[in-house]
C-alpha cells in the first residue's frame, strides 16, 4: 500500500503546473536556463515592488491553469544566516515595513488590528525543494523571506530586522505582492531567492549577481524533479 500511494504521489507531483514569478527579465532568464524549456512551468516577468508583482502575477493566474505560484529571483541575505552565492527556500513570506512607526518602535500591521503581513506557504514543497537543493549538494537555507518596498542599506535597519524577525534569511520586494494574488485565488505559494548581497550598509562593489542569477539557474533545473 505504502508503494502505491508512493507512485500515486509521484504521479500527482509529475502533474503540477507552476507558474514562476521574477521581478526582471535577468532573473526570468536565468530561470528559464535551468528549466531547459519544460512546458509544465511558465515564467513571467512581475515587475519590481510588491504593488506591480501583485498586479502582473494576477493577470498571469487569470490567463492559466496553476497547481502552485512561485516568486523567484536574487536577494540580499541576512549576515550569518544566508551567505552570497547561497539559495533560500520560504517558509513563510512577511511585509516587513507593512504597518506604522511609533516610539516604541514598530507596530506590524497584524497588531494594529487591520489585516495581515504574512503570508503562508505550502510547508511540504518548501520541504520538498530545500532537500532536492541539499542533495544537489547546493549551498541552502529554509526560514521566513521578507518582503520591503525599500531595500534595506544601513546597519541600523539590518540590526532591527534581524531582531524582529530571528527566522528570517532574506530579504527582497516582491514576495508578498505574488504570495497575495497566488492566495486570493487559492493557489499555494513559495518563494525561491538566491543571494546576491548580504543585507546591510549599501555597496555595490560587493555585490554578486552574476553569481547568484547563476545559483538561481542550478536552483531551477532541479525544479522539475520535485514540483
Amino acid at each position: 500500500m505504502l508503494v502505491r500511494e508512493n507512485e500515486e504521489e509521484a504521479v500527482q507531483v509529475q502533474k503540477m503546473r507552476v507558474l514562476i514569478m521574477t521581478s526582471v527579465e535577468a532573473e526570468r532568464q536565468a530561470v528559464l536556463r535551468g528549466l531547459q524549456d519544460q512546458n509544465r512551468f511558465d515564467v513571467c516577468v512581475a515587475g519590481v515592488g510588491s504593488v506591480l508583482a501583485a498586479i502582473n502575477t494576477t493577470k498571469a493566474v487569470q490567463s492559466g491553469d496553476y497547481d502552485l505560484v512561485v516568486n523567484a529571483g536574487i536577494a540580499g541575505g541576512f549576515i550569518g544566516r544566508a551567505g552570497i552565492g547561497s539559495l533560500v527556500v520560504s517558509q513563510g513570506i512577511i511585509a516587513a515595513d507593512l504597518g506604522a512607526e511609533s516610539g516604541e518602535g514598530f507596530i506590524s500591521v497584524d497588531e494594529l488590528g487591520f489585516g495581515s503581513s504574512q503570508i503562508a506557504v505550502d510547508a511540504i514543497l518548501s520541504d520538498r525543494v530545500t532537500a532536492a537543493l541539499r542533495a544537489a549538494e547546493l549551498p541552502v537555507q529554509s526560514g521566513l523571506i521578507l518582503t520591503l518596498s525599500t531595500v534595506t542599506g544601513t546597519q541600523e535597519t539590518a540590526e532591527s530586522l534581524a531582531t524582529r524577525f530571528p527566522a528570517a534569511v532574506a530579504e527582497a520586494m516582491e514576495g508578498y505582492g505574488v504570495a497575495a494574488a497566488a492566495a486570493a485565488y487559492g493557489i499555494p505559494v513559495l518563494e525561491l531567492r538566491s543571494i546576491s548581497n548580504s543585507i546591510g550598509p549599501r555597496n555595490r562593489d560587493t555585490w554578486r549577481i552574476p553569481e547568484a542569477l547563476n545559483a538561481l539557474t542550478l536552483a531551477s533545473a532541479r525544479l522539475e524533479e520535485v514540483l
